[in-house]
C-alpha cells in the first residue's frame, strides 16, 4: 500500500485541490464504486450512471479548491453527483414528454407541456434554494427511493438527522409548490 492509499480523505482532498493528480486518483478509486452504484440507483441506467459519474468527477476536480471541509469530500462528491443525476433525469423527462406526444391529445398539447415545464423549473428552483443537506436527503428519498437508514449511511448522518432534514425539505417543497397544485 502506498503512502497516498493509506492517507485519509481530508489529506487526499487537500493535496488534490493543490493539483496532485495522484491524490485525486486515490480518491476516485476509493469512492468511485460507491458513486457509480449511487448514480445507477438514481438514474436507473448503467450507461447514464457512467456519464453522470464522469461529469461529476470533472466538476469535483475543477472545484476541489472550494471544498470547505476536506474531511467531508465523499458527501461533497455525492451532492455534486446527485445534482448531475437530477439534471439528467429532468432532461430525460422533458425528452420523454415530447416523445410521448400524440397529435390531437389535449393533455400533451403545447399548453400542458408549458405548464409541466414551468412546474419542473419551479421545483428545480425550490430544490436549488434548499440547504445542501436537505436537498441531498430529498433527492435520495424522493428520486432515489432510498430508505432513511440508507440515506443516513450514505451521507454519514444519524437516521434522526435524516428524518429532520427530510421533514424540513418536504415542508419547504410543499409550501413553495402550493401554487402548482
Amino acid at each position: 500500500m502506498t503512502t497516498l492509499e493509506a492517507a485519509g480523505d481530508a489529506i487526499l482532498a487537500q493535496r488534490a485541490a493543490d493539483g496532485d493528480s495522484a491524490a485525486f486518483e486515490v480518491l476516485v478509486r476509493r469512492h468511485g464504486p460507491f458513486l457509480r452504484a449511487f448514480a445507477i440507483r438514481l438514474t436507473g441506467s448503467p450507461a447514464d450512471a457512467d456519464d453522470v459519474v464522469q461529469d461529476s468527477l470533472i466538476t469535483v476536480w475543477n472545484q476541489l479548491g472550494t471544498l470547505q471541509d476536506p474531511s467531508k469530500v465523499r458527501a461533497w462528491m455525492t451532492s455534486i453527483l446527485s445534482r448531475r443525476a437530477t439534471d439528467l433525469i429532468r432532461s430525460r423527462r422533458q425528452s420523454d414528454e415530447l416523445d410521448d406526444e400524440h397529435p390531437g391529445d389535449a393533455a400533451s398539447g403545447p399548453d400542458a407541456r408549458a405548464v409541466a415545464s414551468s412546474r419542473l423549473e419551479a421545483l428545480s428552483a425550490v430544490l436549488a434554494d434548499l440547504p445542501e443537506g436537505q436537498r441531498q436527503c430529498w433527492v435520495l428519498k424522493e428520486m432515489g427511493g432510498y430508505s432513511y437508514e440508507e440515506i443516513a449511511q450514505r451521507l454519514d448522518l444519524s437516521v434522526v438527522t435524516v428524518r429532520g432534514k427530510l421533514a424540513r425539505a418536504r415542508a419547504t417543497v410543499v409550501k413553495e409548490m402550493e401554487a402548482w397544485r
